[in-house]
């Protein structure tokens, strides 16, 4: 390991040991990375606060005001009065099968552009990137006059078309969210060791054993950040199920948080622990794959 400039070194410690110098430089950029995430947990941290406080409280002395009383009260009414726990499942059934098979077609297609090169692979890529520029509020309208007229049997929709459906839902956040993961696992592929792939040809692999146990498992940290990425924003999605769905039994969770809604007044308290409440499992999933997430987005950060 090679020893830092003798610039950012400073007088001798008792022990003989040199003084790593802070240089000004990294004390500004320490300090400003500090004010960013403040800046994003300020409304996170505010909106927790809240959901402890009484709304007659924080009415009289206002939310910067210190608390007199605190509860979890607002999260038990926030999971019952907004039928919460169905529209929990709601949202799991639409986000991880849309995940997965996100990620899975996403492997495929980027296993053939950046391994196999198949021919026009680098016009394919362009494709399925540039789909990403567009606004998904304009295909809104065809979206729905359209799945209103594919048929669907009865095991798969009630409603015996697309619309009103978890499976129409799905379909449209996979096609939305393909083009991102595309770009970003052709990128992985293509910055992992040819040698690897090609000892497994040496050895008689196939073209699914190049992809299914040799290259897919070297994406995991991709996998992971993306799964990461994709699991929120289609549990978070609040569009494209309140165009596609009409059955409120079928909403995600997001939905939920229109039912603590009053027509004339809205507790804004009881509504900041519903939103904590719906944000808890994208939390989890971050935590849970934080190691992998991080390692993702660091893949090429440095070298050797």
């Amino acid at each position: 390991m090679a020893a830092p400039p003798a610039a950012e070194l400073g007088p001798d410690r008792p022990d003989g040991r040199p003084v790593r110098r802070t240089r000004p430089a990294r004390l500004v950029l320490h300090a400003f990375l500090c004010v960013v995430a403040l800046g994003w947990l300020a409304p996170v941290l505010l909106a927790v606060y809240a959901s402890l406080r009484p709304y007659q409280e924080t009415a009289k002395d206002g939310y910067f005001s210190l608390p007199r009383h605190l509860s979890l009260d607002y999260y038990r009414q926030a999971f019952t009065q907004s039928g919460m726990s169905r529209n929990f499942v709601n949202s799991m059934i639409i986000a991880v099968p849309g995940v997965v098979v996100t990620l899975l077609l996403a492997s495929f297609v980027a296993f053939a552009v950046a391994r196999v090169r198949v021919r026009g692979g680098l016009v394919l890529l362009i494709m399925f990137t540039a789909g990403n520029l567009l606004p998904p509020q304009v295909l809104v309208t065809p979206l729905y006059v359209m799945f209103n007229h594919i048929a669907l049997p009865y095991e798969l929709s009630d409603s015996q078309v697309l619309y009103d459906s978890y499976l129409g839902v799905i379909a449209v956040q996979v096609a939305f969210q393909l083009g991102f993961c595309v770009f970003v696992l052709t990128n992985f592929m293509r910055a992992l060791p040819e040698e690897i792939v090609e000892a497994a040809i040496m050895d008689g692999a196939g073209v699914w054993t190049q992809y299914w146990r040799i290259t897919l498992p070297l994406c995991r940290p991709a996998l992971a950040a993306l799964a990461t990425l994709e699991f929120t924003w289609m549990y978070n999605d609040f569009l494209w199920a309140l165009v596609l769905i009409n059955d409120p039994e079928k909403l995600p969770v997001t939905s939920a948080l229109n039912n603590l809604r009053g027509q004339f007044f809205t507790d804004y308290n009881l509504l900041a622990a519903g939103s904590v409440l719906v944000a808890l499992p994208t939390v989890v999933i971050f935590f849970v794959l934080q190691r992998h997430f991080i390692a993702g987005l660091t893949l090429g950060s440095s070298k050797g």
